[in-house]
């Protein structure tokens, strides 16, 4: 008899749990949306912007670490000036900040 009670009691609850289920679902993906989406599409938004901006004898900082002024700006490279004499051509999208944003930081 306690059997069919509990079968009886559980039936009507999982029509409404598949509602539950729906909503629940959706409240994560929206949390998900406004906590990690939306900030990491602001911030390439920006990172694009300061690529597109970039100019002769800026100060920046390459994706592998590397610091050094920009001498020449291509449409999709440019050439950084490591040392006296030194220079090297990199890709545009390995140009990660400003070395005067980064000093700034630090302090």
């Amino acid at each position: 008899m306690t059997i069919l009670l509990l079968q009886g009691g559980s039936a009507p609850s999982a029509s409404g749990g598949g509602w539950s289920m729906l909503v629940m679902m959706l409240l994560i993906f929206v949390v998900m949306y406004f906590f990690m989406i939306r900030p990491q599409q602001k911030q390439q938004k920006k990172l694009n912007e300061f690529r597109n901006s970039l100019e002769k004898g800026q100060k920046v900082i390459t994706a592998g670490g590397i610091y050094g002024t920009i001498r020449e700006v291509k449409e999709n490279s440019v050439l950084v000036e490591v040392d006296k004499d030194t220079t090297i051509r990199v890709s545009k999208s390995m140009i990660m900040k400003d070395e005067s944003d980064a000093a700034q930081q630090g302090k």
